[in-house]
């Protein structure tokens, strides 16, 4: 290997620009990131952009550290065999190590009229496109929200807040992650801002048009916009390169993150199924899963055995328009506690939670390898003991 060792990242969100910065701690290094946008976007602030109460972006000369360098494009193709990457311009970037941060996106809904009249918001682009939508339908049309996530949740609060008539179509349980205590107040500041939510098993979705919603139950609903959050896709480049993945299109790797195919690519943030067990899609876990990914590169540069991934998590944050949230407190294997904190006491956490996913970047750049998480590796061995079961069950049962 060459005296100085060329990374590639590939992908610029918060996990592909924590691994970045954190690869630096070494002199010998040569760091590039690949994404496809100019700017940092700060993807759990992008209910806010189509709200209109934030730019959801940041420059990256604040989060990125200066010996990082940055290529606005798109990879195309992962060659492992040669060690280069495809990029969208023509061009071609070589690599010692890779670092898989691709991150997710919407899913494409089998519902029909949904691609054709409903708006995703899972990207900068979508919720630009959502903002310019609102802000030419009438202050009065009626707005319907699909999906019962964190991201339905804060999209159908802030265009509330906003004066939106605003109809939330759960297809299911509202918030499933939230306990119980948490769901009911939830259920009561949405109530208060005007929001109706439609749960149950009769609320799916079954078609969409460019003034109404269609549900399972027969029920029509008007909607002259239709935001849709549900569902969850990662670009197709992993499986498209050759390489194994789950079956979302996530890099399937081992506990260090590695992928199972090749010791010299590393997957971090929402795109990484380690064990095919991924984690939850969430700042909270890219953060840490970047961190990883690139001490796990670390340690085989200078000849050491990477560790397996120990992440804890602490809980859920949901924003409820400017003047209210929820923190729904989790034990560290990612289930919900009784324990929660709403109203304007939620908000503020919140807020401080969005500036802190910014600033842990910013201390990574300048001090790399600084970043530390809070571990749970409890929560991995029971997820894996009920893998081991429910593939001895599955077995038995053939």
């Amino acid at each position: 290997m060459a005296e100085n060792t060329e990374i590639v990242v590939i992908g610029g969100g918060y996990a592909g620009v924590m691994a970045a910065n954190r690869l630096t701690q070494r002199d010998d290094v040569t760091v590039t990131l690949i994404n496809a946008r100019p700017d940092f976007v700060e993807r759990i602030r992008l209910h806010q952009l189509a709200g209109g109460t934030h730019k959801a972006v940041n420059d990256y000369r604040k989060v990125l550290g200066e010996r990082i360098r940055l290529v606005v494009d798109t990879v195309t193709r992962i060659d492992a065999t040669r060690r280069r990457v495809e990029l969208a311009s023509g061009d071609t970037a070589g690599y010692d190590y890779l670092i898989y941060a691709v991150g997710s996106g919407s899913a494409d809904p089998d519902v029909p009229g949904a691609a054709e009249f409903a708006h995703p918001i899972a990207t900068f682009e979508e919720a630009q496109r959502l903002r310019s939508v609102l802000d030419a339908a009438p202050a009065t049309a009626p707005v319907t929200v699909v999906g019962a996530g964190p991201t339905g949740i804060e999209t159908a609060a802030e265009l509330a807040e906003a004066g939106r008539t605003v109809t939330l179509v759960c297809g299911g349980l509202l918030g499933p992650y939230l306990h119980p205590n948490g769901r009911r107040s939830l259920t009561k500041r949405l109530a208060g801002l005007g929001v109706t939510v439609l749960q149950g098993p009769g609320t799916k979705v079954t078609e969409v048009t460019g003034h109404a919603v269609w549900l399972g139950d027969g029920r029509e609903l008007s909607s002259e916009v239709t935001i849709w959050t549900a569902g969850f896709g990662v670009p197709a480049l992993a499986a498209r390169s050759g390489l194994s993945t789950d079956t979302l299109g996530r890099l399937l790797t081992d506990e260090t993150l590695t992928s199972i195919d090749d010791e010299r690519i590393v997957a971090a943030g929402d795109s990484a199924a380690p064990s095919d067990m991924p984690f939850r899609m969430s700042c909270q876990a890219a953060g840490p899963l970047g961190a990883h990914a690139a001490d796990t590169v670390l340690s085989r540069i200078a000849s050491k055995r990477p560790a397996p991934i120990d992440l804890g998590f602490a809980g859920q944050c949901i924003s409820l328009g400017r003047r209210a949230g929820m923190f729904q407190f989790a034990h560290k294997d990612d289930t919900a506690k009784r324990l929660h904190l709403g109203g304007r006491t939620g908000a503020k956490v919140k807020e401080l939670v969005c500036k802190l996913t910014v600033k842990q970047l910013v201390n990574e750049a300048r001090k790399p390898g600084s970043h530390t998480w809070a571990k749970g590796e409890q929560g991995r061995r029971l997820l894996r003991a009920q893998r081991r079961e429910a593939a001895v069950t599955a077995e038995q049962s053939a």
